[in-house]
Formats: structure tokens, C-alpha cells, sequence
């Protein structure tokens, strides 16, 4: 993560603009001032995300501070159809983050709402304290950002549930073909795929830190390559979404 230049702070993470937005969704028509509890709150919540986000960084007195949180308010104003129609303006600049987040979560303040309470009930559990970072350069970050991209990545990778999964699977119909293509590893390679398979979670990325434990229900049996084009995207699509792709249904 670089860093500013002006204060040295790292720069805003998507998952602490996804906060942002939501807050400034929440009051769009009339934006709590600097001193608002709201804006302290806030502050407050982004520091501590600080430990799992940066952990490598202490936080300065001027990092996520009242006023660079209200700020970051100001740039969100810069992109709201609503305010500019009205000949107003926010702040001139903002960074590129900004925008991107706003275009997937501006038009579904629902959605934004249920990433923001994820990202806040792991906080506050603890949930992403010991979460992995994923080595995998070529996988696309969820657009609920990093720390719920690995908590889905963390889940799907258990190796107790997995094994579970498997062999439930095998009992029920005597083999192992993922759900998106129907390939069979076995059927393919023989001994040698016999028993291989890969899993994925099902489960939205918001409802991952409020269901403390996953469920062998919860997991697909997928291909490696059906398995990497569900976390390809700036939107992944589900089991179904990428079997209808794939047989162009």
C-alpha cells in the first residue's frame, strides 16, 4: 500500500471507503458537520480496521482523524448526480478509489449498507485478526473489499470442511463432477484424479463474519477452472450465474 506524501498515511482502502460511502449515503441529503458523533464514530471504527488493514503501521494522530474523515465526505460529493444538479460542489479532487466505489455501491445503498455492517460485526468479533493473506495474484478482489475477499477465501480453504464435503457428496451419488461444467477429475485422469476436487463458499460476502461457522451446505464442489471464474470480476458470479455463461443459458 503506498503512502501519502503529505502526511504519510496510507492512502484510503476500498474497505474503508465502503464505510465512507455508507455513511454518506445514509445522510445524503444533509451531511453531519466535522464535530457530528457520526463523524467521530467513524473515525474511530477506520483506526481500529488500521490493525488488520495496515499491520504493519501505527497510526499517526492525523490518521482517519474528524477531519480527514469529513473530507473524504466532501470527495463523495463531488460525484453525486443529486448535489451537482443543484449547481453545488464538493471538494475538486478525490482519488480514483473514490469513484470506483461509488459506481458499485452509490446506486444500492441496501448493498452498501450490508458490506459496511460485515465489515463492522468482524471488527468488532474479531473475525479478520487472523485471517491469511491470500498469495494468489491473478484473483480478483471482491468489490466488498480485502478483509471479506479473505474471509470467503479462508472458509472455502478449510480442510476439515472440505473433506467433509467431499465425502458427503460421494456417498450421496458415488463421484465427484463440479456443479458449474460436470467435469469429473476421476473420469479424466483416473487413480490419479480419483477423490480431487475443489470447493467453493456460496454464501454472500456480507452474511460471512454474522455466520460464525460455515456448513458443509454452504460449499460447491468446482473445477479449478470453474473455480477461478467465480473470483474473476469486479462482480463474481454464483454457481448458477456461471453455468448459464457457460452453456449460454
Amino acid at each position: 500500500m503506498t503512502s501519502s506524501k503529505k502526511n504519510n498515511n496510507p492512502n484510503w482502502h476500498r474497505d474503508e471507503l465502503i464505510l465512507a460511502l455508507d455513511l454518506y449515503l445514509r445522510h445524503r441529503q444533509k451531511l453531519p458537520p466535522e464535530e457530528a458523533k457520526e463523524i467521530a464514530e467513524l473515525s474511530t471504527q477506520l483506526r481500529q480496521m488500521a490493525k488488520v488493514l495496515f499491520p504493519s503501521y501505527v497510526p499517526s494522530d492525523s490518521f482517519r482523524n474528524t477531519s480527514g474523515v469529513y473530507m473524504k465526505l466532501m470527495n463523495f460529493r463531488r460525484l453525486d448526480p443529486q448535489y451537482v444538479r443543484e449547481g453545488k460542489k464538493g471538494l475538486s479532487q478525490g482519488a480514483k478509489g473514490d469513484e470506483e466505489v461509488w459506481q458499485e455501491f452509490a446506486s444500492n445503498p441496501k448493498r452498501c449498507r450490508e458490506t459496511a455492517e460485515a465489515l463492522l460485526r468482524g471488527l468488532t468479533d474479531d473475525a479478520f485478526a487472523d485471517l491469511p493473506e491470500y498469495p494468489d495474484e491473478d484473483l480478483t478482489e471482491a468489490p466488498e473489499g480485502r478483509l471479506l475477499t479473505r474471509t470467503h477465501l479462508s472458509r472455502e480453504r478449510s480442510r476439515k470442511l472440505v473433506k467433509a464435503k467431499r465425502e458427503q457428496v460421494w456417498e450421496q451419488t458415488g463421484k465427484l463432477r463440479c456443479e458449474v461444467c460436470a467435469f469429473d477429475f476421476a473420469k479424466a485422469y483416473g487413480e490419479h484424479g480419483a477423490g480431487f476436487i475443489e470447493c467453493h463458499h456460496t454464501k454472500p460476502l456480507s452474511t460471512l463474519p454474522e455466520n460464525s461457522k460455515t456448513h458443509i451446505g454452504d460449499l460447491a464442489l468446482v473445477c479449478a477452472n470453474c473455480h477461478r471464474m467465480l473470483h474473476r470480476g469486479e462482480v463474481w458470479p454464483d454457481v448458477e450465474g456461471l453455468r448459464k455463461l457457460l452453456t449460454g443459458g
